[in-house]
């Protein structure tokens, strides 16, 4: 009985000591590394980048008063469409207590100065009929006369002017009626009636009445990095998509880039327009937040591998071409001539072709 009990014992030591033996025998041989593979293709690569911007009209017009006044009545709103030389607004004039003085006095002077000129005509044509004046005396009364009742006339017509802000003889084209300047559609109307407008002048730009725009004729206005700024050229072709609008991609064309960087938060960028082509069938309103998606490279039909199988040492790309997979996966280091990559897929132009297979990502089997 005390035999077999040591022959079991002895033979769980042995069957310990080969168990670890092999265990440290396996652990020794390592891991057996494997390489997926992948093989080139032909396709065509494109770099491009994406500007932030808006859709606006090219040119926004701000329709101001010719005289300072009170907002009598507002003919518009914004959403309408107006045309060339259309009366969006009317003001009333508040006049200036010395100039409508001044005036007043004027028209004073000047029916004073016709009274005593019409008496002197009267007694200068009593006598041009008993024949006591010669012709030329008469006719240069006669003169003086209407020159004297052109004078009453232009004395109401500057009162009228400065009380009321029309013109008794031209009150079509009052200063008080204010017109659209250009056929578009109103944008704004940021006064109401009742409030107090001044005139363009030279220490002020004048209260804006209204902005007007020509709807059919946008831009796309954005900024781009000076990294990419070099790429563009005008005349180069934009993809504009529009967040309001899903689904929809609008064609347009470089046709500005800002010659001065504008420092924005540490990063130079530069100002870029582009002519929007808009179906008719598309309303887009001023202001939508917008993209350009612009193509600043492209390589059709070359030879392209994916970049995680490159190796860079300094400038160098290298790749590993597959020499031997018959018994044990082998590669040869081959350097490479790459050229335009779009982050995923690179261009390779020398060094490799498509009948070759190239160590891929790796891949561990114990």
């Amino acid at each position: 009985m005390k035999k077999f009990f040591k022959i079991l014992m002895w033979s769980i030591v042995a069957l310990l000591f080969a168990g670890t033996f092999v265990y440290l025998w396996i652990n020794s041989r390592g891991e057996k590394t494997v390489y997926d593979t992948v093989r080139p293709t032909i396709g065509s690569l494109s770099r491009s980048t994406l500007l932030t911007g808006s859709i606006e009209p090219r040119d926004e017009i701000a329709i101001k008063p010719q005289i300072s006044g009170i907002i009598a009545e507002i003919m518009v709103e914004a959403g309408d469409v107006v045309h060339e030389g259309d009366v969006v607004a009317r003001i009333k004039v508040i006049p200036e207590e010395g100039q409508l003085s001044s005036a007043e006095n004027r028209v004073k002077v000047a029916l004073q100065n016709l009274d005593l000129i019409r008496s002197k005509h009267e007694r200068t044509a009593a006598l041009w009929e008993k024949k006591y004046v010669s012709r030329e005396e008469f006719e240069e009364s006669e003169n003086s006369l209407r020159n004297a009742e052109l004078e009453v006339e232009a004395a109401k017509d500057a009162l009228s002017i400065v009380r009321d802000g029309v013109s008794a003889s031209n009150a079509q084209q009052s200063n008080t009626l204010v017109r659209a300047t250009i056929t578009g559609l109103v944008l704004d109307v940021p006064v109401k009636v009742g409030s107090s407008v001044i005139q363009a002048n030279t220490f002020n730009d004048g209260t804006t009445i209204a902005s007007v725009a020509d709807m059919n004729d946008l831009i796309f206005r954005g900024k781009v990095d000076e990294t990419d700024v070099g790429s563009l050229s005008i005349g180069m072709p934009v993809e504009i998509t529009i967040g309001a609008l899903h689904d929809v991609t609008l064609g347009a064309s470089i046709e500005y880039i800002s010659p001065k960087a504008v420092n924005e938060n540490g990063a130079n960028t530069f100002e870029i327009k582009a002519a929007v082509a808009v179906p008719d069938s598309l309303t887009v309103r001023s202001g939508y937040s917008a993209n350009a998606s612009v193509v600043l490279n492209r390589a059709d039909s070359v030879v392209t591998v994916p970049e995680g199988v490159l190796e860079f040492e300094g400038n160098d790309a290298y790749v590993y071409i597959l020499s031997d997979s018959v018994a044990e996966q082998k590669f040869d280091r081959r350097k490479v001539t790459t050229g335009l990559s779009d982050g995923i897929n690179v261009e390779v132009k020398q060094g490799v072709d498509t009948t070759m297979v190239i160590r891929g990502y790796e891949l561990k089997k114990k």
